[in-house]
């Protein structure tokens, strides 16, 4: 593939996407077989917590979480009320699904083994950063508040990394694209199933930044420090085929089975959950990632956020108008 190119080339990644969104608008019939929470009873309002497949905590704005007891799966759904992004609403209901999750099963952990992620937005699993506030923040000189963000998000992505503390395999499924910040979530889970169609990138470059919550020391552990400089620095869109055989994807699935592989792998997996645990938690201890390191990094980025020209911000805020675009259509 082509490299991106900075301009239209970039800004192209985004604004093909609602043709594509259109197209699978009907893929919403391949998810009519997952199990639906019921309503609290009267009885479990009464417990200290409430019972998986009936709790009110996971009644959250932008995320769908449903409990399938028969494959012990929480599948959590990203249904974004505006731009296909990580606003702050966003990266709040996350954080709140990884800590309900916890409180909710802390009694019997062993009946929770797989966490899924996907998206509900057709095309798009997630395009990564809050641009607008991005640039209000820069044109304010709001360190601190791009910090908090920033900090928030890398938080995620360490509780998401080492699995919520739980004897869970994480799952991201990206039925669409994922990029920038997007992508950076996604290859924080154990198993990546990705739909043939779906684009994978770090468009970053493109307004003069660097992917800072989580890109370099992921890929960097996956890849090695020159695979993951090169992908970073030249702003490249990938395919999924390209991200399976770079090792980063796990399963390509064709376009409208995402969610329907997802099913088929913990079925075919399930009795090897916990020698498959075993693995990605020996990967995590031969190569531990800490917070402290992604708050260093993040930290970093700030700083250079802070120094984006006139220009650069011009460029996100054109990348976020195409993100609008995407909701409005």
């Amino acid at each position: 593939m082509d490299e991106i190119s900075i301009g239209t080339r970039g800004l192209a990644v985004i604004e093909d996407i609602p043709t594509r969104a259109e197209q699978s608008a009907t893929m919403a019939g391949h998810r009519s077989k997952i199990v639906h929470a019921e309503p609290p009873s009267p009885a479990a309002l009464e417990t200290d917590f409430d019972l998986p497949g009936q709790s009110k905590l996971f009644d959250l704005g932008q995320i769908d979480v449903q409990w399938e007891p028969e494959f012990g799966t929480l599948w959590a759904f990203i249904t974004p009320l505006d731009r296909p992004n990580y606003n702050i609403g966003l990266l709040r209901d996350t954080m709140a699904w990884q800590m309900e999750a916890k409180k909710v099963f802390a009694a019997n952990p062993d009946e929770l083994r797989y966490m899924v992620l996907g998206s509900r937005f057709p095309g798009v699993f997630n395009l990564g950063g809050d641009l607008e506030m991005f640039a209000r923040c820069i044109e304010n000189q709001d360190r601190e508040t791009l910090r908090q963000y920033s900090h928030l998000c890398v938080d995620i992505v360490d509780r998401v990394w080492h699995c919520n503390d739980m004897p869970v395999i994480n799952i991201g499924l990206a039925q669409g694209d994922a990029l920038g910040g997007g992508f950076e979530a996604l290859m924080c889970f154990d198993v990546i199933i990705a739909e043939r169609q779906a684009r994978f990138g770090l468009p970053e470059v493109l307004f003069g930044l660097f992917p800072g919550m989580g890109a370099y020391s992921i890929l960097a552990r996956r890849l090695g420090h020159a695979v993951a400089e090169r992908m970073i620095l030249s702003g490249r869109v990938y395919t999924a085929e390209e991200m399976h055989e770079m090792g980063v994807i796990t399963v390509v699935a064709d376009p409208g089975k995402g969610e329907e592989v997802a099913r088929e792998y913990i079925a075919t997996n399930r009795e090897r959950h916990a020698g498959q645990l075993g693995v990605y938690r020996a990967g995590r201890r031969v190569m531990p990632l800490e917070l402290a390191e992604l708050r260093d990094i993040v930290d970093g980025w700030v700083d250079t956020a802070m120094k984006l020209t006139e220009r650069d911000i011009r460029m996100m805020r054109r990348l976020a108008a195409a993100q609008t675009r995407l909701h409005r259509r």
